[in-house]
């Protein structure tokens, strides 16, 4: 099962609306086939190690991590594929919790005489399947807010420079993990600021994030971002913006997506009810600051990744995070310490919600 939740996780980035699902397929020990779910979510992990197993897979084991489908989509229920193959016993980590299939995999399994055994390393498979599991439950994706600071949590000098806080093993480390989520996130003051493309570089990627920006009125720049719609897509979360400026964006080729306002600014939980709504799982968000501090304001960050250089820049510099509203300390967002680890000159860590 372990081999089969690290395989599933090879689809993060690449299988929304899908799970990145795993499955190992085992008899007297050995591995016949092992299979994940593949670009764009087809075919599914099981139709992949079957068709490496063959014959072989009549009477083996299949390890699965998550509940196999059982309802008729773009491709045959996985279920009646593990049947028809002669599987003898299916060992998943989770049940499925969308209700097309909600426990109709596992019940069509036994039905067919299948021995069927769940809850095998579930906690492992559930830290992978976060993004679906988070839009299944809740409407929206797993959001991971990304903050890269001086020792003092500054992101730039007073005049506004940033390049580069960190060193460039950290920032190839952020090319790696912006290729193992959905989109990247950032607002529109960052895109004025930097013109950053959010693309995947480096790294051989086959499969680009959608690259979104929220920005109420879409005053952006039509910078490098429009210019590179070709290289990955572009959606824009927005408000009540001028016709013009969506006009402007929809003739470069990016989507548009409505979404309701609090006052000036977007909604964040609208923000990613509507990415949700578009198939998201996994969403990275690289600020900036007042974007990041809307998001946590709201719940809505589920794991923080920072990373923290060995400089200081002090009071004048611009801060990581704009403001919060005024409390107690113990109305804070908080979170728990999941990991901390040198990456160049630079120290990750990374936070989960309590």
């Amino acid at each position: 099962m372990a081999l089969a939740i690290a395989l599933g996780a090879r689809g993060l980035g690449r299988v929304w609306p899908n799970p990145a699902v795993g499955c190992v397929i085992v008899t007297g020990g050995r591995i016949l086939g092992r299979g994940w779910t593949q670009d764009g979510g087809r075919p599914h992990a099981e139709a992949v190690a079957l068709a490496q197993a063959g014959p072989a897979a009549r009477g083996a084991s299949a390890y699965v991590s998550l509940e196999p489908c059982s309802h008729h989509g773009k491709t045959p229920p996985c279920a009646e594929a593990l049947a028809a193959a002669g599987i003898a016993r299916v060992v998943t980590a989770l049940e499925d919790p969308d209700p097309r299939v909600s426990g109709r995999g596992h019940a069509l399994l036994r039905a067919a005489g299948i021995e069927v055994a769940s809850g095998v390393l579930a906690a492992e498979a559930a830290a992978v399947q976060a993004g679906f599991l988070s839009r299944i439950a809740t409407g929206r994706p797993f959001v991971t807010l990304k903050l890269a600071t001086s020792f003092d949590g500054r992101i730039a000098t007073a005049a506004g420079e940033s390049r580069w806080i960190t060193g460039p093993e950290a920032r190839h480390l952020v090319h790696a993990l912006r290729a193992r989520y959905d989109a990247v996130l950032v607002g529109g003051g960052t895109l004025r600021a930097d013109d950053p493309l959010l693309t995947v570089r480096g790294m051989g990627a086959r499969r680009q994030p959608v690259r979104v920006v929220a920005s109420a009125g879409l005053n952006l720049p039509l910078g490098r971002l429009a210019g590179s719609v070709r290289e990955g897509p572009v959606w824009l979360l927005h408000g009540e913006a001028p016709a013009r400026a969506r006009a402007a964006w929809q003739a470069a080729g990016a989507r548009l997506l409505p979404v309701a306002q609090q006052g000036a600014r977007l909604d964040p939980a609208a923000m990613l009810q509507a990415l949700g709504q578009e198939g998201l799982t996994r969403v990275f968000c690289e600020g900036g600051g007042q974007l990041a501090a809307s998001l946590l304001a709201a719940g809505l960050v589920d794991e923080v990744i920072g990373f923290t250089a060995g400089l200081a820049l002090g009071a004048g510099g611009r801060p990581s995070l704009g403001p919060l509203p005024a409390g107690a300390l113990a109305d804070a967002p908080r979170f728990a310490l999941a990991e901390t680890r040198n990456v160049g000159g630079d120290v990750l860590h990374r936070w989960r919600k309590v």
